[in-house]
């Protein structure tokens, strides 16, 4: 007794959860699905053989059991996975806060059933940000709705009444003085012979001009029906040239519409362009020979997780207190983050590091740039 109270006291918090748990849960030689009576001689996912010794099948590693599911077993099997198996999730947020490049250089040496995989680790908190993001985006508009109310109306109501009343009265005295006026020609844009002409570029950016300007008065027409009367050939230059015509406009009358249309793809961006800033970080550093691009790039997607989990305190924080403080804050904290980052992991002196680390934000931000523009053009084009 007196030796099992002693070794809970050296035990850190999560030892010593997962030492009780394992003292409530059922024991391998209870009753539980792990007991001795329900072992099998071969495994039921891969079929290897096995002994009654073994209580995890050597080859796939599933629970070698023959006993049917209950209820209890997937309460008991939850517990204990959150606070031993997925302890990991814990361990790896703890090393990353507060020991920068320690996570990458351990995870590369071998060490990687203690930390969480840093590519699952990524989507899960990138996943997480960006939901919470749209739900609070969401729930800052419904507050915004709500706060406005209705428009009050500081006018008398008959007043307003006879005002309108005296102006219509104008404007139908005014109507009948005034001679009817001869209806507006039709403007007449340049032929698509014409418009060949010129060169290439001159040639899509007169289009469209042509189309800009007949569809704010022929917004009814079809983009077929809208070439037809404008006499250009429905080819599929000109049709898509017409399209994104109509989706720019409605894009410019609709801005919360195109926010999220765009913010709802940046997961996949910022993702792809993890690899780019890697290959960054492997150009800095091309004397390092000892570290692959599959290391540079481990070591970017951890200081990225970490980027999106100080990111998620941000917008919490944000929301709580009403303010756009927090997210400022730990964006500049994750900017001195990365510095600790590269000189614990690459090992280098301050100098040195702290030369790759301006030259690495200056080309981080010119690619970030580049990339964010050719997102919007892409995703624009695809609408």
């Amino acid at each position: 007794m007196f030796t099992f109270v002693n070794t809970l006291t050296n035990l850190t918090m999560l030892d010593r959860l997962s030492v009780f748990l394992s003292s409530v849960l059922p024991s391998s030689n209870g009753k539980g699905r792990k007991a001795l009576k329900y072992r099998g001689e071969s495994c039921l996912n891969c079929n290897h053989k096995l002994d009654k010794s073994d209580r995890y099948c050597p080859n796939c590693s599933q629970l070698n059991s023959t006993r049917k599911l209950h209820f209890k077993d997937f309460f008991f099997e939850f517990f204990a996975g959150i606070f031993a198996y997925d302890s990991r999730l814990i361990r790896t947020l703890k090393t990353l806060a507060f020991k920068p490049g320690k996570i990458t250089r351990e995870y590369i040496a071998g060490r990687r059933m203690h930390y969480a995989n840093p590519f699952r680790f990524y989507l899960s908190v990138s996943i997480i940000f960006f939901l919470l993001w749209g739900i609070i985006a969401k729930i800052e508009s419904y507050k915004n709705e709500i706060t406005a109310g209705p428009i009050n109306v500081n006018f008398n109501d008959e007043v307003t009444q006879v005002v309108d009343s005296t102006a219509q009265q104008k404007t139908d005295s005014l109507q009948q003085i005034q001679p009817i006026k001869e209806p507006k020609k039709a403007k007449v844009y340049e032929s698509e012979t014409e418009i060949n002409k010129l060169t290439w570029g001159n040639r899509i950016s007169k289009k469209i001009d042509i189309y800009n300007d007949f569809h704010e008065t022929h917004n009814e027409l079809s983009p077929s029906e809208a070439l037809d009367k404008l006499g250009h050939q429905k080819t599929s230059t000109n049709l898509w040239l017409y399209n994104k015509v109509v989706d720019l406009q409605f894009f410019t009358e609709n801005k919360e519409f195109a926010i999220d249309y765009f913010l709802s793809k940046l997961p996949f961006v910022i993702f792809f362009f993890i690899p780019l800033f890697a290959l960054c970080i492997k150009l800095l550093y091309l004397r390092k020979n000892k570290f692959t691009y599959m290391e540079h790039l481990t070591f970017a997607f951890h200081v990225q997780s970490f980027l999106f989990v100080l990111l998620i305190f941000g917008i919490i924080l944000n929301f709580i207190f009403s303010v756009s403080l927090f997210t400022n804050i730990f964006t500049l904290a994750f900017v001195f983050y990365l510095y600790k980052a590269m000189r614990h992991f690459y090992q280098q002196n301050r100098f040195k590091t702290i030369v790759k680390f301006m030259i690495l934000n200056t080309l981080f931000t010119i690619l970030a740039t580049f990339t964010a523009t050719v997102y919007v053009l892409l995703s624009f084009s695809l609408y």
